[in-house]
């Protein structure tokens, strides 16, 4: 099955905080943390890795806190989790050969890879400003699961 880890589910969610607050404006992890009920000393780190991948930006004082460092049209949700997960897969294989026993005879591989290609690409084309305005298109992709059609 294919899970966000809870890391990722809390960036999303204080990303769309950031982004319905009006331009600029910041809004601290605390307060954040607070609106959610998420620990405080995770979402504080989740917030620093989002800013060390130039996605928020840090404001320092006593009116700091986090805001966007662009516009939400500009973020995609695949940049918000990789930014805390790092890069998608769906399989535990590599590309290197030797780290894999069955890399030679897999018959899976490739197609596996190609449905990690179409995942990465719906959230690469799925922006925070359609998260935040509840406005998520429907996938144009229809994908087939156990007898079931289900979009991507």
């Amino acid at each position: 099955m294919l899970r966000l880890s809870k890391k990722a589910d809390y960036a999303l969610m204080a990303m769309k905080h950031l982004a319905v607050r009006p331009a600029g404006a910041s809004a601290s992890a605390r307060e954040i943390a607070e609106q959610y009920d998420i620990p405080i000393e995770l979402l504080a780190k989740v917030l620093q890795r989002l800013a060390r991948h130039g996605l928020v930006a840090s404001l320092q004082g006593t009116r700091g806190g986090y805001r966007l460092a662009r516009a939400s049209a500009q973020i995609s949700v695949a940049d918000i989790i990789q930014a805390i997960d790092g890069p998608l897969t769906v399989t535990a294989c590599s590309t290197d050969a030797d780290s894999c026993g069955q890399y030679a005879k897999c018959n899976v591989r490739d197609p596996l890879w190609k449905i990690k290609d179409r995942i990465v690409s719906a959230l690469t084309t799925c922006s925070l400003q359609e998260i935040a305005s509840d406005d998520v298109p429907e996938p144009a992709v229809p994908i087939a699961f156990a007898g079931r059609s289900a979009k991507l």
